[in-house]
């Protein structure tokens, strides 16, 4: 007989584990939430099971604070103009099939006029759910009131209970996509003094294009840590933040493409040396060597992107200053050796221009100095975009700092 104690727990285990991750995160506070508006609207509201406010913080509740106001506002905005439309349309028509198409096309025109976003189609839910009761005026007020109790409770309860910030979430996925271009890159280097199968190096290839589906999940976990960011009173330096995970992916993006460019000489070189080896023995080792430091190259850079203590980015810019010193001395060996093939043996002489010419396009994308360039650009950029948009809010930030008084340092002994 199984033991339902170890069958109960191993589930309540893997929650626990899970705690942290934005899914589970997310139900439990649209959960608690949505039960919080219900409670309350059976207090204010007079229908007998008001489940539009729990509905309406369901949809309100959002993972990040910043996506929780900009929803429940236009998620009101709807349901308000729904009800709108059907008061007006009551007091005209009834419900026949031609009103019925009247205030559905009606009501997604004013969807669009009061730019209620995604809920478009809620303007039109919440006017056929009016309009179809027989008393329309007073289920109309109580579904916004409903409405504006589910929005009330989701916004109070993301402004006091905040949500967690998903940089560390995002910074995983990042590494993890620099591990995974770490092994594409060392599996596109090994078998470089033997011949080649073409349907080898056309396998790499084609897993070298898969990376962009891995690059896509990236980009929706650091949109997520994104919007965390913003509005949220746990970050002081939530612009910086966003900057260089953002910068950092756009550097991992440009080495996957150019990867995908490495793979696809690789494969043409196979094609055409089907009886004989890729490289010279000598030459194959060293080229070996040189993918195996870019390849660990690009995984310390994820490291510093990634990282937050100060303490800890010094050593990872170490780290990833040696292993770029070390790609850039065997890049060099690997030079002079494909020179002196080329110069007897002539044959595809442009592909081994184009082999370093890749190489020398990744670690032009790592170079520290470089990425410092990019990043001040980029800080500069977002800022000045940040006031254009916000002139109020920008020129409030200035008059604080400007009178906050600062405080004196004081040499201590």
């Amino acid at each position: 007989m199984p033991d339902v104690r170890n069958t109960v727990r191993a589930p309540v285990a893997e929650l626990v584990k899970r705690r942290r991750e934005p899914a589970v995160v997310q139900t439990l506070r649209s959960t608690v939430a949505a039960t919080i508006s219900y409670v309350v609207a059976l207090r204010l509201s007079s229908e007998a099971a008001p489940l539009t406010a729990p509905l309406t913080a369901l949809l309100v509740v959002q993972v990040t604070l910043f996506s929780t106001l900009t929803t429940g506002v236009r998620r009101v905005n709807a349901v308000v103009a729904g009800v709108l439309v059907a008061i007006g349309f009551s007091a005209l028509v009834g419900l026949t099939w031609w009103s019925l198409g009247l205030i559905i096309l009606a009501s997604l025109g004013v969807g669009r006029v009061v730019r209620a976003g995604e809920f478009v189609p809620e303007v039109a839910i919440s006017a056929m759910l009016v309009l179809g009761v027989t008393q329309v005026a007073s289920t109309a007020w109580d579904r916004v009131l409903e409405t504006l109790i589910g929005a009330v409770v989701g916004l109070l309860f993301n402004v006091l209970f905040v949500p967690p910030v998903w940089v560390a979430n995002a910074g995983e996925s990042i590494e993890g996509l620099a591990r995974r271009l770490r092994q594409l890159m060392l599996a596109v280097g090994e078998g470089l003094t033997a011949p080649t199968p073409v349907a080898r190096a056309a396998a790499r290839l084609h897993e070298a294009r898969r990376l962009d589906h891995d690059i896509s999940e990236v980009d929706a976990a650091l949109r997520q840590a994104e919007d965390s960011l913003r509005l949220n009173p746990r970050v002081k330096e939530g612009l910086l933040n966003r900057v260089v995970l953002r910068t950092g992916l756009d550097t991992l993006e440009i080495c996957t493409v150019v990867l995908r460019v490495l793979a696809r000489t690789m494969t043409d070189l196979a094609k055409n040396r089907t009886e004989e080896p890729l490289f010279a023995p000598d030459v194959g080792s060293e080229l070996q060597e040189l993918l195996g430091h870019v390849a660990d190259a690009v995984v310390s850079f994820a490291v510093l992107v990634t990282t937050q203590v100060s303490r800890s980015a010094e050593m990872a810019e170490n780290r990833l200053a040696e292993d770029l010193a070390a790609a850039a001395l065997s890049r060099e060996q690997v030079a002079q050796l494909l020179l002196t093939g080329v110069q007897r043996h002539p044959r595809q002489w442009q592909l081994h221009g184009a082999l370093l010419t890749e190489i020398d396009r990744i670690l032009d994308e790592l170079d520290i100095q470089n990425r410092s360039q990019r990043l001040m650009e980029e800080l500069d950029r977002a800022s000045r975009e940040q006031r254009e948009r916000h002139p109020r809010l920008a020129a409030a930030r200035q008059w604080v700092r400007d009178n906050t008084p600062r405080r004196r340092r004081t040499n201590r002994p």
